[in-house]
């Protein structure tokens, strides 16, 4: 069943992709949620119309996501952990990562950052999804909370 993302869809596609999917996922998940819409011909050439009608704004979205990602690269963060020898008490987490970009003054939504859940201190590399088209490797640190 081909169909129309109307929304980002995680492990699937983007905003305005024509996926390919089974039809119990489309039929039963996927449109009655309002993520997508059925792929028919008139479908495709209002998306195709829409399309060539947003490339100038795309444009201008994917620079300014450049030049965050340019400020981005250039960041030192370091998470303060409670820690006992290398070995964290609790976890450093996406939501970690974000509350850090924040108070070095960038907002982020937390599901655009992709690190894992990390235990131990150390450098680590989180990747931060800023558009479909620009992704930047954030290099971080974790270090010991001292007493």
């Amino acid at each position: 069943m081909e169909i129309i993302l109307k929304k980002d869809v995680q492990n699937l596609g983007f905003k305005d992709d024509v996926v390919t999917v089974k039809n119990g996922y489309g039929r039963n998940y996927l449109i009655p949620q309002g993520f997508a819409v059925l792929a028919t011909p008139s479908a495709k050439k209002v998306l195709a119309e829409n399309l060539k009608q947003k490339a100038h704004k795309e444009q201008k979205l994917i620079d300014d996501a450049k030049t965050i990602a340019e400020a981005l690269k250039n960041l030192e963060i370091k998470i303060v952990a409670k820690a006992g020898g290398e070995k964290l008490f609790g976890s450093v987490t996406n939501t970690n990562i974000v509350e850090a970009l924040q108070a070095n003054g960038h907002t982020i939504d937390r599901k655009y950052v992709t690190s894992g859940i990390v235990k131990r201190l150390g450098k680590y590399n989180a990747t931060v999804r800023l558009h479909r088209e620009v992704v930047v490797e954030l290099p971080y640190e974790i270090v010991a909370e001292q007493a």
